[in-house]
């Protein structure tokens, strides 16, 4: 009658242990607090980024969650309301980021992580404390960064006559539609009139109806003149995808040259190559060697000692090896430090990384550095213009239109960015 009595001790010991475990496993998951990192890449593009995070956090001892999503000012600005922002948000529109820094949601880089916000990408600015006092402060650090507005085409088009071109042209990109073509219009201004003009017109401080950005719009109307239907066509063509799992608008065969970012090289094979904007367009004065750039910055927007490691780590070398090994040849990002891609890399990523790091200068995308209401203006008055490019009533019209969207975002004290130009941090480190 006693047997069954003798059971009860390991049975208790078992219960015991279990719930020792129990204990343990909720220790483990307090000194592993989970970070949430919010960001653009979606599908096969967000993989090598998700893998290089799952490393991170397998060697720090975190646990580092992904959410991508190709909605991402909709979606962060859904959570700031709901008081459920990520504890760290990749975006890639500086002027964005500048007005979540004066609304108080972006929290200033403390000072162990204000050495990798990186010009131009991460211009300091100035935003009165609760207090009213002003200080400088940096706000975000660059983590991908890419060349813009460049030319891409297959071997022998350079040396085809502007007759002959055949220019690839898509603007459709949901709501932010249009981007393709504020890149023209930036580059244009930034090849003809110099870095200058082109920080005086980012930063707010030059009129939209000037007639150096005037000459910009003329000058793509001009590249457009061959083939006016092909850019109306363009409005509703989306700027990379074929349809029916095809990418890349020079796979289509119907054109010969794109005029895209860095990141278009992904669809494409070893004979498509980049080139500056000037080998291409007639008229732009040559051996400028200066280049548009974009960027993805990391921001906390819930400060922790975890969030701020991990800004640390997305901007270090090691995480930097890690990203480049996880991607396929043709996709491997560049860094702001002006290194990219890891060995393997294309013909084209290696020219890419030569032309940034060779670059006198290099100037942040305009328009992604422009309050958000005048950006999106921006890219609705490409629509417009694409409609008729010869139309010098029509192009007066939209540049006073976005000229009086200017004084208003003047007015409201919005234009907060200017040292957009720099000199590449390759070529500096270089000598």
């Amino acid at each position: 009658m006693r047997a069954p009595f003798r059971l009860v001790r390991p049975v208790l010991a078992l219960a015991l242990l279990a719930g020792a475990a129990v204990v343990s496993a909720g220790c483990v998951a307090e000194e592993r607090p989970t970070v949430v990192v919010l960001g653009p890449w979606t599908g096969s593009e967000a993989k090598p980024f998700e893998e290089m995070l799952v490393e991170m956090g397998r060697q720090k001892g975190r646990n580092y969650v992904y959410e991508g999503t190709r909605s991402l000012r909709e979606t962060l600005v859904a959570q700031l309301r709901t008081e459920s922002p990520p504890d760290v948000a990749i975006l890639n529109g500086p002027g964005e980021l500048a007005q979540y820094a004066r609304d108080g949601d972006a929290q200033p880089l403390p000072p162990d992580v204000a050495g990798r916000a990186i010009e131009p990408w991460a211009p300091r600015i100035t935003v009165p404390d609760k207090h009213g006092n002003t200080e400088e402060k940096a706000y975000w650090a660059p983590v991908r960064v890419d060349l813009k507005s460049v030319v891409w085409s297959r071997p022998g088009e350079k040396e085809a006559g502007a007759e002959d071109a055949r220019w690839c042209l898509g603007m459709a990109s949901g709501a932010t539609s249009g981007w393709p073509g504020t890149d023209w219009i930036e580059d244009l201004l930034l090849q003809r009139e110099g870095p200058d003009v082109y920080e005086r017109w980012a930063s707010g401080a030059l009129k939209w109806n000037d007639d150096r950005v005037k000459r910009a719009w003329q000058d793509w109307g001009a590249v457009l003149a061959t083939d006016v239907e092909n850019a109306r066509v363009s409005i509703t063509r989306p700027f990379e995808s074929l349809g029916g799992g095809k990418f890349g608008l020079l796979n289509r065969d119907d054109c010969t040259r794109e005029h895209q970012g860095a990141f278009v090289r992904r669809h494409y094979g070893p004979d498509v190559m980049p080139a500056p904007t000037s080998d291409f367009v007639q008229g732009l004065p040559a051996g400028q060697n200066v280049f548009e750039v974009s960027g993805d910055m990391a921001a906390v927007f819930k400060p922790s000692d975890a969030a701020w490691e991990l800004v640390l780590e997305l901007t270090s070398r090691d995480a930097q090896a890690e990203w480049g090994k996880a991607a396929k040849a043709g996709e491997q990002p560049f860094f702001p430090t002006g290194t990219g891609g890891a060995k393997g890399a294309t013909p084209a990523s290696r020219e890419v990384l030569r032309m940034l790091n060779g670059a006198e200068r290099i100037c942040l995308d305009a328009s992604d550095a422009m309050p958000s209401t005048l950006r999106g203006a921006f890219q609705r008055a490409v629509l417009e213009f694409l409609e008729n490019p010869r139309d010098e009533a029509v192009l007066d019209g939209l540049l006073n239109q976005l000229e009086a969207e200017r004084r208003l975002q003047e007015g409201a004290g919005a234009f907060v960015l200017d040292d957009l130009c720099d000199v590449p941090p390759g070529r500096s480190s270089a000598g």
